[in-house]
C-alpha cells in the first residue's frame, strides 16, 4: 500500500502487541498503542517519534475503552487496523478459581475486547473501511486442564467475533479471529494468575508439566509477518491459525471432535431435534 495505515493495537508493549506493532512502524505505518503499562514502549517511541502515539488503557475499564479509542481515532485521523490483543492467563483448575479470578480473566479477555469492538466500529463503519483483528487462542476449539477459564474466555470471544463480522460487514469492515499458538510472551509470567493449588490435583499437575516442558516457545516477532501479510488481504479470512505446530494440532483436534460425532451418531439421531 502505498498509503500508510493506520493501527490501533491494545496491550502493545509487550509480547505479540509490541511485536505487531514494531512491525507496523517497520512498514512505514502508524500505531496508536494501548497499554497499562507504556514504559517498555519508550525505545519505539523514540525511535518513531511522529508515527506512534502511547495511550494508557486498561481494557476492562468500559468508559476508558471508549475515551482512548476516540484519541486513537483524532490522532492520525483514521483507524485502519484494529488488533484486540490485551489478555491476561488464569492457570490453574476448575475448583480451584475463586470468583474473583474468573470474573477478571472474563473482564480482560472477553469483556475488554468487547468495550473495544464497540468503541471502534462506529468509527470504522463512519469511514467505510476497517479490519478488526481478534486475538483469541489456537484452544479456542475446546478447553484443556488448567488453562480451562482462558480457553473458555478467548472461545466466548471466537464467537462473539463471528457474529460481529457478520453485523459489520455491510458496512464495509472485516474481522478475522486469529488464533495464534503458544509463543514466547509475558503471557505465562507477568500476564498469570494462579489459583491456590488443591493437593488433589497434583498428578495431574506434575503431568502437565512434563507434557509441556520448559519450551517457551517462538519469539513473537515470527508472528508478525504472518499479520503483516493478513493486514494486506482485500478479503481477508474470518479465522486464521498462526503457527505451523498449532495448525496442526487445531487438525488433530478436529480430527478426533469429528470421530467421536460419528462414534454417537446412532445416539444422537435418536431425538428428532
Amino acid at each position: 500500500m502505498t498509503t500508510a495505515r493506520v493501527w490501533f493495537i491494545t496491550g502493545a508493549s509487550r509480547g505479540l502487541g509490541r511485536a505487531f506493532a514494531e512491525a507496523a512502524l517497520a512498514a512505514g505505518d502508524r500505531v496508536v498503542a494501548a497499554a497499562r503499562d507504556l514504559t517498555p514502549l519508550d525505545d519505539l517511541a523514540a525511535a518513531h517519534p511522529d508515527d506512534l502515539v502511547r495511550l494508557t488503557l486498561d481494557v476492562s475499564d468500559r468508559a476508558a475503552v471508549r475515551t482512548v479509542v476516540d484519541q486513537a481515532a483524532a490522532a492520525f485521523g483514521r483507524l485502519d487496523v484494529v488488533v484486540n490483543n490485551a489478555g491476561t492467563m488464569l492457570f490453574g483448575m476448575v475448583e480451584e478459581a475463586t470468583e474473583e479470578q474468573i470474573r477478571a480473566q472474563f473482564d480482560v479477555n472477553f469483556f475488554g475486547a468487547v468495550w473495544v469492538a464497540q468503541a471502534v466500529v462506529p468509527h470504522l463503519r463512519a469511514q467505510g473501511s476497517g479490519h478488526i483483528l481478534q486475538v483469541t487462542s489456537m484452544g479456542t476449539g475446546g478447553g484443556f486442564a488448567s488453562v480451562g477459564f482462558y480457553a473458555a474466555s478467548k472461545s466466548a470471544l471466537d464467537s462473539l467475533s463471528q457474529a460481529l463480522a457478520m453485523e459489520v460487514a455491510p458496512f464495509g469492515i472485516k474481522v478475522t479471529i486469529v488464533q495464534p499458538g503458544g509463543y514466547g510472551t509475558d503471557l505465562f509470567t507477568r500476564g498469570t494468575t494462579a489459583t491456590q493449588h488443591h493437593p488433589e490435583y497434583e498428578p495431574l499437575r506434575a503431568r502437565l508439566a512434563e507434557m509441556w516442558g520448559e519450551d517457551a516457545g517462538p519469539d513473537p516477532s515470527t508472528a508478525a509477518p504472518v499479520i503483516m501479510e493478513l493486514a494486506d488481504l482485500a478479503e481477508p479470512p474470518l479465522r486464521l491459525i498462526v503457527g505451523a505446530a498449532s495448525y496442526d494440532m487445531v487438525q488433530e483436534m478436529d480430527r478426533a471432535r469429528a470421530e467421536e460425532y460419528r462414534a454417537w451418531e446412532h445416539l444422537s439421531r435418536k431425538a428428532p431435534g
